[in-house]
């Protein structure tokens, strides 16, 4: 528990970002997944992917660039979570915070590459020589390996997992948070650790569609757990 009425606004305002975060995952992974057939679709060649993206039109990008920035609310959320927990686990309480902005900003930046770096090689790719074309596979594949499976997907997820685990060891290490949230916490962290390398091996495909289901949850559920923060005092 935290006993400065700022400080629980703070861990109140980081359990909504996490509600919000989930909502909003949900709502655009869905748009995405009827429009653009994602994520199934990073797996194709630039000559499918790059024409279908353009072909979203103006809205599709608005919503690309809406999906790169919903990471973002993993920052008041780290924070919130920090102080909220310090007093049971504050090495880990700390350590969670900066693994849940480092994981913002890590899978804000592989997801911008959809509105702006592939937008222009879509544009490109239209009017593009078979040379050039050539080319602009290249550097679709170069970005998508960087931006997406490494930056976005391997940094971004795994400092996602570790803010979860860490947190739901602070939350053990609690007397004042039921034992049933730490042990669940640590399930969709472990879940999650399994599942950043669905891109190295196929093994791990069915717990990467388990995570697709067990992420948005458990926002929702440390969300409200913070979002109802009451002051000690």
């Amino acid at each position: 528990m935290v006993t400065r009425p700022s400080e629980v606004t703070a861990v109140r305002f980081g359990g909504w970002a996490l509600i919000l975060a989930a909502i909003l995952f949900v709502a655009v992974f869905g748009y995405l997944a009827a429009t653009f057939d994602y994520p199934d679709v990073l797996d194709r060649p630039a000559a499918e992917v790059l024409p279908r993206l353009i072909a979203l039109g103006t809205a599709g990008r608005a919503v690309w660039s809406l999906y790169a920035l919903i990471p973002l609310l993993l920052v008041p959320a780290g924070i919130g979570a920090a102080l909220a927990l310090r007093g049971a686990a504050p090495g880990a309480a700390r350590a969670a915070g900066a693994f849940a902005v480092i994981s913002g900003f890590s899978m804000m930046l592989g997801l911008l590459r959809w509105p702006s770096i592939h937008w222009v090689l879509g544009r490109a790719y239209a009017t593009a020589s078979p040379a050039e074309r050539t080319t602009l596979d290249t550097l679709f594949a170069g970005l998508n390996s960087y931006l997406g499976n490494f930056i976005g997907e391997f940094v971004g997820e795994l400092a996602l997992n570790l803010f979860f685990l860490l947190t739901a060891y602070a939350i053990l290490r609690s007397p004042q948070r039921p034992r049933w949230l730490g042990i669940a916490g640590m399930v969709a962290g472990l879940i999650g650790l399994v599942a950043v390398f669905r891109n190295v091996t196929p093994v791990v495909a069915l717990v990467a569609d388990a995570n697709n289901l067990v992420l948005p949850l458990w926002l929702v559920i440390l969300g409200i757990v913070l979002a109802r923060e009451r002051d000690e005092a």
